[in-house]
């Protein structure tokens, strides 16, 4: 009798301390994200559950290859439609944005994958119809099956503290190269990012690890 009453003193505190431990989770190493649009197929898939490992936004580094999930940064989005339903599946969702498992809707995300950082020279296109970084075409393998590398011709040179991203299905992912007129001119400021991309969690026949790919060499 007194181990029970013991376990339910002591509920709340393991309750409390699982609270805590998946918020620092959160806040400095991993979180969760659904994949919902189809611009970065066949890598990720709509509906995708990947893990995003924050290490890389604390550092501050990113390189070419990286796939990486940033905040929306110049109403590249619309605005998110109004959560409805019943009050309890309302609060269960807080209740899971909280600890990290749903991405806040009010935070709105994308994910792309880095083409180009500080310093690079991006061009579309070489004689070949290739995208080159610095002179250099890249090797995207990952690209869309029958897509271009791109259908929409650009020459920029990212600065620092920027990133320039796309999707790899190119004709379905309104990227970097489809906001050149906005604040940023395409950039993706690195104070957006959230972190990268490192895993396919759900669903389980598509779970896999994510590498960096670098296709400059």
């Amino acid at each position: 009798m007194s181990r029970k009453g013991s376990l339910l003193r002591e509920l709340p505190i393991l309750v409390v301390v699982a609270l805590l431990v998946s918020l620092i989770i959160k806040s400095f190493l991993v979180q969760f994200f659904y994949i919902p649009s189809g611009s970065m197929e066949n890598t990720l898939r709509i509906n995708d559950r990947v893990a995003v490992n924050k290490v890389p936004f604390i550092s501050k580094t990113f390189k070419r290859g990286d796939i990486v999930v940033f905040r929306d940064p110049d109403n590249w989005l619309s605005e998110p439609a109004p959560t409805t339903g019943p009050v309890i599946l309302t609060k269960l969702q807080e209740g899971l944005i909280a600890v990290g498992v749903l991405p806040n809707p009010a935070k709105q995300h994308l994910v792309k994958r880095v083409i180009g950082v500080a310093g690079d020279h991006v061009v579309c296109c070489d004689n070949n119809k290739m995208i080159t970084v610095n002179g250099k075409a890249l090797n995207e393998p990952y690209i869309f099956k029958g897509d271009n590398p791109s259908d929409m011709n650009f020459d920029v040179t990212v600065p620092t503290g920027k990133i320039w991203v796309m999707g790899d299905h190119r004709g379905a992912s309104a990227d970097s190269r489809y906001h050149q007129d906005d604040i940023n001119k395409g950039m993706v400021p690195v104070s957006k990012v959230v972190g990268r991309v490192v895993a396919v969690i759900w669903p389980s026949n598509h779970a896999k690890i994510i590498s960096r790919f670098d296709a400059l060499k």
